[in-house]
């Protein structure tokens, strides 16, 4: 073995004892603490904070800034989007809640401070939200939103005390549509803006494990059944009012699907990284066969759908 090999493998085998030392510190910073860490309830209540304070901050200076103030004030939008939105809160609601419950799972807190601090974290930070809707001239604070921000974070908490586990869980998937062109300044120029103003490509699911509520059969721990909404031919919120809509596409309507589905935390690993990894992923629907319903175009199947 010449010179130039025995570089190249002791470089290599330098790298690999790097690497599996950095690998094995993810691991133990990742694993759950089996008692209260103050040091870590500490920084994730600090990170928590500082990163709702900041992203508050950003919205009033980027989003609210170019329109003027008013007093606190509702508005009724329930019957806008096709309450699309509606479920959107309801999914951000219970996500954000999971992942505050996590964290303070991961410091060690027991499970009373985690669905009181963890999951109320993304009713709280929403209800903030709402709080600048309401004093901007240009939106107002929704009871509908907050209707849907509590009922997210029910479902959470509900399960964790009925079931001491998330059998159900909102999940989504999106798919580039005609409309945004049609409209950019209400759906999005770009895939970013598209994914989060463009209706018309959002499905929501509530993704169930089949295992979890029959656990004596020999069903796969993680395979799931999703029930699916959504909804097509929105170019704005409200269609009465606004002609241009009106004229450009006069028909919207509802859909309804009905798929399989991958529960990612239930697959079984030793790995605190690769569980932490399944469990942000969680959040999104696999692209699966579906069947597909609406009034409009009536049963409808799909190879995959996303």
């Amino acid at each position: 073995m010449n010179l130039k090999n025995v570089l190249i493998l002791s470089v290599l085998y330098c790298l690999s004892f790097q690497s599996i030392f950095a690998q094995s510190k993810i691991e133990s910073f990742l694993t759950p603490s089996d008692t209260l860490n103050i040091k870590r309830q500490n920084t994730v209540i600090v990170t928590e904070a500082a990163l709702a304070s900041a992203t508050l901050i950003g919205l009033n200076q980027i989003w609210y800034a170019d329109y003027s103030r008013s007093n606190f004030h509702f508005i009724n939008d329930n019957n806008e989007w096709l309450q699309m939105d509606k479920v959107g809160h309801f999914y951000s609601a219970y996500h954000l809640g999971r992942f505050g419950a996590e964290a303070l799972n991961w410091s060690g807190a027991n499970s009373k401070k985690q669905l009181i601090y963890g999951a109320g974290i993304g009713f709280a930070f929403l209800a903030a939200v709402e709080v600048l809707d309401g004093y901007s001239s240009e939106w107002g604070a929704s009871s509908g939103d907050i209707i849907a921000n509590t009922t997210g974070t029910a479902l959470y908490v509900s399960q964790e005390l009925l079931w001491k586990e998330q059998r159900i869980t909102p999940k989504f998937s999106f798919h580039t549509t005609q409309y945004a062109n049609q409209r950019p300044d209400k759906l999005g120029t770009s895939l970013n803006e598209q994914i989060l103003k463009d209706y018309n490509g959002q499905t929501y699911w509530l993704s169930v494990n089949l295992h979890s509520f029959a656990k004596e059969t020999k069903i796969p721990k993680w395979l799931n059944v999703a029930f699916g909404y959504g909804a097509d031919g929105m170019l704005t919120g409200n269609l009465q009012n606004d002609n241009l809509a009106l004229a450009q596409n006069p028909k919207r309507f509802r859909q309804f699907y009905l798929s399989f589905d991958l529960n990612l935390t239930k697959i079984e690993t030793k790995s605190h990284f690769l569980k932490t990894i399944f469990s942000v992923f969680n959040t999104i629907k696999i692209p699966a066969p579906t069947l597909e319903y609406s009034a409009n175009k009536g049963l409808k199947g799909h190879l995959l759908y996303f």
